[in-house]
């Protein structure tokens, strides 16, 4: 007589899988019209299970239309697994008027009843409408997407706790391919120089708290914080050193102020397949400099001045008129030298090692000529 084995089916027994995308990066078709996304499910298909999908806009506009002038149409979804299923598709269509070499991402996230949430956890979809479309660095913006859909998953103490960690901790630069370098010397010498600013700077709160904007605020009055100090300071060298304030101002102080910008321009270039953000970020701030840095202080204390009943607000000037046409003139050669790198190499940042150095080393000219002229000017050491 056949006998059936009566073992009991425990917790543990049951599997339900570990979801994530087949594969992390796709490069579309010359003539792209919807693009399959595959889910996979691995380890185990007992039960039904189920995870949340979106679409993120990297460069590629997502929209609600094929007729709204957006690269693709958003999406976003719950999908079902039942029970034994291995694989899911998603389908997102790019619309027939997308832009050429933009990038999208298709994200996981929120695993239900019982399954996990894989490493591969998003994809980068870069939409290729002409023959040998070139990679953008796609791995660093995918771990930099999947990294923020592990935290939403974590509680406040424990990504607070992780963000102290990885202050203390020294790594390397992201390579072409995304993958972290062996640090250097030169990364060992700064984490050690920079390691009170970035455990400092571990306070403001994680970027999924409050979607955001907790983050932000704080990271705001930080940075006016820190600008504050970084501009006391340099006043102050420049006192010791028996500088003129004129002088001081457009040396210490505006490169104390001016470097974070330098940085955030720099990451820019390297992530971004344009120079749009890296030359917008730059010529931005100068914008909330003129605009909002000088605007704003004068306007505070005009009405200051007005309720107080004092006299008229009148700031003079000494060096100002000098500085600005001087300061207008070499901006002009700036402009210059874009365009004809766009004209004889096909773009304003990049291209072969000596042009790249080349450009460098005139900007750099640029801005030695500028502080000399400008500081002999501050001396009455110039004719003009």
């Amino acid at each position: 007589n056949a006998k059936l084995n009566h073992t009991p089916l425990t917790e543990s027994s049951i599997d339900h899988g570990v979801i994530s995308m087949e594969s992390t990066r796709y490069h579309s078709d010359p003539d792209p019209a919807e693009v399959s996304v595959t889910v996979k499910r691995e380890g185990g298909c007992d039960g039904a299970v189920a995870i949340s999908y979106r679409t993120i806009d990297a460069t590629a506009i997502g929209g609600t239309g094929q007729n709204d002038n957006s690269d693709y149409i958003k999406g976003e979804g719950t999908l079902w697994f039942r029970h034994g299923e291995m694989s899911k598709d998603i389908d997102v269509t790019i619309n027939p008027n997308a832009q050429n070499h933009s990038t999208l991402i298709v994200a996981l996230q929120k695993p239900l009843l019982g399954a996990t949430l894989g490493e591969d956890c998003a994809m980068v979809i870069t939409i290729c409408k002409t023959e040998g479309c070139r990679e953008s660095r796609d791995e660093a913006l995918l771990a930099e997407i999947a990294g923020n859909y592990e935290d939403e998953d974590k509680p406040l103490l424990e990504a607070y706790f992780e963000q102290f960690t990885n202050a203390l901790t020294m790594g390397g630069e992201i390579d072409e391919d995304g993958e972290e370098e062996e640090p250097t010397v030169g990364d060992l010498i700064m984490h050690f120089i920079s390691l009170f600013w970035k455990v400092l700077f571990s306070l403001v709160p994680p970027r999924f708290f409050g979607s955001g904007y907790p983050a932000f605020v704080i990271s705001l009055v930080f940075i006016g914080i820190l600008t504050a100090v970084v501009e006391q300071i340099a006043s102050l060298l420049g006192c010791v050193w028996s500088m003129k304030r004129a002088v001081a101002g457009i040396t210490l102080v505006a490169l104390g102020t001016s470097l974070p910008d330098t940085f955030a321009s720099r990451s820019a270039a390297i992530h971004d397949d344009s120079a749009d953000a890296a030359i917008g970020n730059i010529t931005g701030s100068n914008s909330v400099n003129v605009f909002l840095g000088l605007g704003l202080p004068w306007l505070l204390a005009v009405i200051w001045k007005k309720v107080d009943g004092s006299d008229e607000f009148l700031v003079g000037t000494f060096n100002l008129r000098f500085c600005v046409i001087l300061f207008v003139i070499l901006a002009c050669f700036a402009i210059m030298t874009l365009f004809m790198r766009r004209l004889i190499l096909g773009g304003e940042l990049g291209g072969p090692k000596i042009p790249k150095y080349i450009t460098g080393w005139l900007c750099l000219g640029l801005w030695f000529t500028y502080i000399t002229v400008a500081s002999l000017k501050a001396y009455d050491m110039f004719p003009i």
